[in-house]
């Protein structure tokens, strides 16, 4: 896979800028985020989670977002890059950028997914999160609904 190095990723401190990037990014991506209710609910968040953009002269193309869930643990609430950049790195540079910050502050970090062999794009995103060193920890077979069981995914950062 090779890096996109036109790519700038930054910590963007504007929520309402914020809530629309995440707005105009998830409607990109019907396939994995066609419930209204659970997208506008990443865009509500997006106001006021840590929020890293990805950009291309300028234009946001990516983003990924971190809220704690306990003071050793930090969860990627959300995380999208525009149809047409992926599979070019950037997602794996999100994630870089984020867990950096990450191990300053937690000893783990963790992401949910729909657990695999439901639906292709999500045995994708198993994959991916797999390839930027996160482990499947636990599935909760009914914590959103049954045609969606829960996999919880986590990653190491250290002590």
């Amino acid at each position: 896979m090779m890096m996109n190095t036109d790519v700038t990723i930054e910590l963007s401190q504007n929520s309402l800028a914020n809530s629309q990037i995440v707005q105009n990014i998830l409607s990109d991506l019907p396939e994995w985020f066609g419930l209204p209710e659970s997208t506008q609910s990443y865009v509500d968040e997006a106001k006021s989670l840590p929020l890293w953009v990805a950009k291309i002269q300028g234009k946001p193309i990516g983003f990924i977002d971190l809220n704690e869930t306990s003071s050793g643990t930090a969860e990627i609430s959300c995380m999208g890059v525009l149809k047409q950049h992926q599979h070019l790195g950037i997602g794996t540079q999100l994630v870089a950028e984020l867990t950096k910050f990450a191990k300053t502050r937690y000893q783990y970090l963790q992401v949910k997914t729909v657990d695999e062999g439901h639906y292709r794009q999500y045995d994708d995103t198993i994959r991916f999160y797999e390839s930027v060193g996160f482990t499947r920890l636990e599935v909760f077979p009914h914590l959103w609904d049954e045609w969606n069981p829960c996999l919880i995914m986590v990653k190491y950062l250290g002590s």
